[in-house]
């Protein structure tokens, strides 16, 4: 499925699943090819329509898979329908495939105690996982500025190979594409909060939440100050995009 600007900038989600995600992973892993990788969700499709720079940068993006249930519904609408594969529960399985291949992995984001934690508790669920790095930029962090070229040199001087950015959007995929066009073999996966929910310092929402599809409701709930205006702004482009997916599967050639 495909999500088209008025710029030309088209975002496209290339990963149907999980399997397929840590299978193209596993391949630029082996083949030290550095990639970037994001997890679109109803947030990022409302940020990309009002900031030109996110556009870019998501366009640039090597793999993109879906990150919320508003996104699959809109996936089957188009009839290219893909499968929910959440940035939070990527970290685990990412980290795996980083540990399989013996190289190491950086985490940057967040803050520092959150990343202790962190990696406390990837190395104890992941055997052999090697936390090479670990970074928690200043705050307001601008990607494209010279902090940002600093945590570039410190991933080169780690050596990590697979590097974790819990940054936020759109900071963390501005910055994935910097510095894996710096780099050249690092792979950068944007996964939000997903560092916080190992650490503790975020309570994800409970499994029974996430099986009726209502996680959304339970984190505005748990944070309605931050999040309700953020989430009825998201909904509103919702119908715009649902007319666009349908237009897509009328595209489609017939037979």
């Amino acid at each position: 499925m495909q999500f088209s600007f008025p710029d030309g900038n088209a975002v496209r989600i290339n990963c149907p699943d999980s399997d397929a995600l840590l299978r193209q992973v596993r391949d630029n892993l082996s083949a030290n090819r550095g990639f970037a990788l994001a997890t679109i969700n109803v947030d990022h499709l409302q940020r990309l329509a009002e900031e030109a720079t996110f556009r870019q940068a998501y366009a640039r993006q090597d793999l993109v898979c879906a990150d919320g249930n508003p996104i699959v519904w809109l996936s089957r609408i188009a009839g290219k329908p893909v499968s929910l594969a959440p940035g939070s529960d990527l970290v685990l399985p990412l980290a795996q495939e980083a540990a399989a291949q013996g190289l190491p992995v950086g985490l940057i984001g967040s803050n520092d105690a959150s990343l202790e934690l962190a990696a406390k508790a990837m190395r104890a669920r992941v055997p052999g996982l090697q936390v090479a790095l670990t970074h928690a930029p200043g705050f307001p962090f601008d990607p494209t500025g010279p902090e940002g070229a600093e945590i570039i040199e410190k991933i080169r001087a780690s050596g990590a190979r697979l590097c974790f950015l819990a940054l936020g959007a759109p900071r963390q995929e501005i910055f994935a594409i910097r510095a894996r066009d710096a780099l050249g073999n690092v792979g950068f996966a944007s996964i939000g909060a997903g560092l916080d929910f190992l650490s503790g310092h975020q309570k994800r929402a409970p499994k029974w939440a996430r099986q009726v599809k209502m996680e959304w409701m339970w984190r505005m709930l748990s944070n309605p100050k931050r999040l309700a205006a953020r989430y009825a702004k998201g909904f509103t482009i919702l119908p715009g995009h649902a007319a666009a997916a349908w237009r897509q599967r009328q595209a489609r050639p017939r037979g």
